[in-house]
């Protein structure tokens, strides 16, 4: 029976870049995402490039329901899934205030409630096989949380959170569950808004092919979580050494436009 890695939000950034080196390394995939055209693009041009079987289903992962019945359409299809890159995500920038909950809302079922159903279904049967690698991809921000990225950062800092944790559960079940932690990355995830602030300006972002590199050798080998860039290795460690009011202070001046 072929084994397949998965990879949600595939069909650009991070995710799609994971897909061309997995591929290269003649790896079966699953590619998920909402952009059909894009997709059925990278099937035929993976599959004919290096002879693998490309599946991939077309999915707004923001449903829950939606979500729930991917799962079971590749029950239905008879896929084992012997590695899972909960990739798919998005953020917003913006007052809390004047943000629209409508959009937090969808952003809250993608980064957490999705990813956390995907992890528990597939992690069942990995568990049952006593093999597999479940990857989520949390952020620079799961450490420190900006004003302004207020939802966003909540819901990075569950997936960090909520990976190390059952990372240690699975210990003894020959599941590994890793986080990505990747800081600002060049990706159509960046607003203008975001491009203006001082944190965009300073810690200018890495190619996503660098960070997909770093993701596929912690995927395929790695333990625990990966912080991407010394930089931003730096950066997510401040918070231990300094003061909460005065890393506020910095975070805000962090987040707010560039003067």
């Amino acid at each position: 029976m072929k084994e397949y890695i998965l990879i949600t939000g595939a069909s650009s950034g991070i995710g799609y870049e994971m897909a061309q080196l997995l591929a290269a390394k003649k790896f079966n995939l699953i590619l998920v995402a909402r952009s059909k055209h894009i997709l059925q693009k990278m099937q035929v041009e993976l599959s004919s490039k290096y002879s693998i079987d490309i599946k991939y289903f077309q999915v707004d992962l923001s449903d829950v329901q939606a979500t729930l019945e991917f799962y079971q359409l590749t029950k239905v299809h008879e896929l084992k899934v012997s590695h899972l890159v909960n990739n798919a995500g998005f953020g917003d920038y913006g007052s809390f205030l004047e943000t629209s909950i409508e959009k937090e809302l969808d952003m809250v079922h993608l980064n957490i409630s999705s990813l956390m159903i995907l992890t528990k279904l597939f992690a069942r049967d990995m568990a049952e096989m006593k093999s597999g690698r479940i990857m989520n991809v949390a952020s620079l921000l799961s450490f420190l949380p900006l004003p302004y990225y207020s939802v966003y950062s909540a819901t990075k800092a569950f997936v960090l959170a909520f990976s190390e944790t059952i990372a240690t559960e699975l210990e003894d079940s020959g599941v590994i569950v890793t986080a990505l932690c990747p800081g600002t990355v060049e990706t159509p995830f960046h607003t203008q808004e975001m491009r203006k602030t001082n944190a965009m300006n300073t810690n200018k972002p890495m190619p996503a092919k660098d960070v997909a590199e770093a993701g596929v050798k912690l995927l395929l080998h790695g333990k625990g979580k990966k912080v991407v860039g010394f930089n931003n290795w730096f950066i997510s460690n401040l918070p231990r050494v300094t003061p909460s009011v005065i890393m506020m202070k910095i975070k805000k001046n962090l987040a707010s436009p560039k003067s």
